[in-house]
C-alpha cells in the first residue's frame, strides 16, 4: 500500500507552486525541482514528459535521483561515487516504489502513470502531476537531511509582484 508523502517542507511547497502555476508561471516537472533546490534548470528541461516522449522514467522521480548526484555525488568527474551518493540513492528509490502516488500505474514511465488521468494538458492530469513533483520534492529534502544536507531556498516573485518566501 503507497502511503503517499506525509508533512509539508519549504522546498516541497515551492516545487508545488513552481509547478502547479497559478501563482507563478508554470514550469516543468524536471525544471521545478531544479528551481526548487536552487540548481540550474537547463539539463532539466529533457525530463519534460517523461524524456519529453512520454516513454521514459517519470521526469520528477529522475530529476530526484539527479539532485541527488548532484548535492551528494563526488565532485571530480574522475571520482567514484561517494559511499552517501550510494545510499541516499538505495533511499530514495525504495521509498519512491512505497510511497509515491503513482495512481494506477504499474510502474514508473510518465506515459503509464498519466494516462488514467486524461489529457495530458488537462487538469485532472495536471493536479496528479503536481502531486507527483511535491511528494519527489520532499523525498529528496528528507533523503538529504538524513545525510545531513539541509538545503535552504530563497523567496519566489509571483504573478502578482508579491513574494512567496517557502521557508
Amino acid at each position: 500500500m503507497r502511503r503517499g508523502v506525509a508533512g509539508t517542507g519549504p522546498i516541497r511547497s515551492k516545487a508545488l507552486v513552481l509547478y502547479e502555476g497559478t501563482q507563478t508561471p508554470h514550469r516543468s516537472c524536471g525544471i521545478s525541482l531544479a528551481e526548487a533546490f536552487g540548481r540550474p534548470t537547463a539539463p532539466y528541461q529533457s525530463l519534460r514528459r517523461g524524456g519529453i516522449t512520454g516513454h521514459g522514467t517519470c521526469g520528477a522521480i529522475v530529476a530526484g535521483q539527479l539532485l541527488l548526484g548532484e548535492f551528494l555525488g563526488d565532485p571530480d568527474p574522475t571520482g567514484a561515487v561517494t559511499p552517501a551518493l550510494v545510499e541516499a540513492s538505495k533511499q530514495y528509490q525504495r521509498r519512491v516504489e512505497e510511497e509515491l502516488d503513482r495512481g494506477s500505474s504499474p510502474d514508473l514511465v510518465c506515459n503509464s502513470m498519466t494516462q488514467p488521468h486524461g489529457d495530458f494538458k488537462g487538469p485532472q492530469r495536471h493536479a496528479f502531476c503536481t502531486n507527483v513533483v511535491a511528494q519527489v520534492a520532499q523525498l529528496v529534502d528528507e533523503t538529504l537531511r538524513e545525510h545531513g544536507l539541509e538545503v535552504q531556498t530563497g523567496p519566489l516573485t509571483l504573478n502578482d509582484g508579491r513574494k512567496f518566501d517557502p521557508s
